[in-house]
């Protein structure tokens, strides 16, 4: 079932098809139509005629104004999907990235991740681009392609969130997650992000801290959706409150992703 989900491209990490899941009450969520991937600053010519081909007509960036300007994505010449983001600094870097200040061990890698990953529900700029997300899930009838940098964390809650909502099984959200591990180049993915962590901090840290950063853990997303349950109780009271999405908007959003 993995290597039918993930598209193989040499320069961007974990582009993958979430579809294809069984849903609550019956059905099943189309496939091909909802993607998923890491920032596409590497990605080669190859890669983009490959994207070419899916048909994406819309682009959800969940990257702030500053990683935009410092890694700005590569499209090709044809390239004419509407991109999709909210202006402002994101706050406290990619997840990743905010976790990892100072020389710290597994353990401390983890717990931090824990931490960031539960205040990730009200992130001002990724609550801001998952408005625009889940309006254009309701509005528009055609593939599309969400990412952040490493496409793993602001990603994964994203792809959460718009699991719940269209009924995926709390089991078989998880397990989408955790496809992040086994997805693609981790290996690659994972000394990629060391160099970034070690370049912006400036400290040698421990091979196993880095890898707790660079992948996902079960604990890390059940730390966002613990917030949400607690503060709202569900993926969709959060979804209406928060992230403005309405009974019109969600029902849209089933009508066009589950068949």
């Amino acid at each position: 079932m993995l290597a039918e989900r993930v598209l193989p491209l040499s320069g961007i990490h974990n582009f993958r098809d979430y579809g294809g899941y069984d849903v609550e009450g019956g059905g099943r969520l189309r496939g091909g139509v909802l993607w998923r991937s890491a920032h596409h600053v590497e990605a080669s010519d190859e890669d983009l005629a490959a994207i070419d081909a899916l048909g994406i007509e819309t682009v959800i960036d969940l990257r702030g104004d500053d990683e935009r300007a410092e890694h700005v994505c590569r499209r090709s010449e044809s390239f004419s999907a509407r991109v999709l983001f909210a202006g402002g600094v994101t706050a406290g870097l990619a997840p990743h990235l905010q976790a990892a200040g100072g020389a710290i061990d597994a353990q401390t890698a983890r717990a931090r991740m824990i931490d960031t990953y539960a205040g990730m529900p009200y992130r001002p700029a990724l609550v801001a681009t998952l408005r625009l997300y889940l309006s254009a899930l309701a509005e528009y009838d055609a593939p599309s392609l969400v990412h952040c940098v490493a496409g793993k964390d602001r990603t994964g809650f994203a792809v959460a969130v718009v699991h719940r909502l269209l009924g995926v099984h709390e089991d078989d959200l998880m397990q989408d997650y955790l496809l992040t591990n086994s997805a693609g180049k981790i290996e690659e993915r994972i000394a990629q992000g060391a160099g970034h962590i070690r370049a912006r901090h400036g400290v040698e840290m421990d091979e196993d801290a880095i890898r707790a950063l660079m992948s996902v853990n079960p604990a890390f997303l059940e730390a966002a959706l613990a917030t949400v349950r607690r503060d709202h109780g569900d993926v969709a009271t959060y979804a209406e409150a928060v992230l403005n999405l309405t009974p019109e908007m969600h029902e849209a959003m089933i009508d066009k992703l589950v068949v």
